[in-house]
């Protein structure tokens, strides 16, 4: 498999491994966005030269858009194979060179959210375990922090307190969220719409920096969906997944 790092440079012109083909699609223009201001920060994305979702985003995690206390090391914020290259290597391509770029930069380790559990969107903890990470922090909602130290007695990755005790004091349908993932454009409005039109209480909060996201009451920020105070889920919802979540 041949890989490619998407720049600044090459952005506008790359494929960015979701399913959407269209530039000039609201989800592709709003992930692109979300990008561009990150590579700044140190943010790679590498992904296939293959059409399909074989990627892996990583940034210095003080940089992360999430509520962790992990200095010096690299977090990932998704490896993603799927469709027909799974089964390949690639998911083990990809983090060996996130490794090895990061040990090259001086990375105490790597860490990236998972659970005890698969859940959608977040890494298989089969697959961490194989590959030599472990748990270093868990939240009260069971998502989990996992680390990969590169020298031992490396300083152990942490959620920060808002994160440990997801909860926050609104009543009715809360959405947490950013732009990091491109369905979000599309989805979020789907279900405000589908939320109004059947009266049930529904707020969705952007989350637009990453002071905000660093102190945002979940462990994910990309998608955090609460239901009066308490964490649901991170599943992205359609207008038919929303009605059937309310209905049970």
């Amino acid at each position: 498999m041949e890989y490619i790092q998407v720049t600044k440079d090459n952005l506008e012109n790359e494929h960015i491994c979701c399913a959407i083909s269209n530039n000039k699609d609201v989800q592709v223009s709003s992930k692109k966005a979300w990008l561009a201001d990150r590579f700044d920060e140190g943010l790679i994305f590498l992904k296939s030269v293959e059409r399909g979702k074989c990627f892996i985003e990583y940034i210095p995690a003080e940089y992360a858009w999430n509520p962790i206390d992990a200095p010096g090391y690299m977090y990932i914020d998704c490896l993603w194979v799927s469709g027909s290259l799974k089964g390949h290597g690639y998911s083990t391509d990809l983090l060996n060179e996130c490794i090895r770029d990061s040990k090259e930069k001086g990375k105490k380790g790597l860490c990236i959210l998972a659970a005890a559990k698969k859940k959608p969107f977040l890494s298989d903890p089969k697959f961490l375990t194989a590959k030599g990470f472990t748990v270093a922090d868990e939240s009260d909602n069971g998502i989990q922090l996992w680390y990969l130290p590169f020298e031992d007695g490396a300083e152990t990755p942490t959620f920060k307190g808002c994160a440990k005790h997801p909860h926050i004091d609104e009543k009715g349908y809360v959405l947490y969220y950013t732009n990091q993932c491109p369905f979000n454009a599309k989805y979020v409005p789907v279900v405000e719409e589908t939320a109004g039109e059947n009266g049930i209480p529904f707020k969705a909060i952007k989350i637009g920096s990453r002071q905000e996201a660093q102190n945002a009451p979940t462990p994910i920020t990309t998608y955090a969906l609460f239901h009066d105070g308490e964490y649901i889920t991170n599943e992205q919802m359609n207008d038919k997944k929303f009605l059937t979540l309310v209905t049970k």
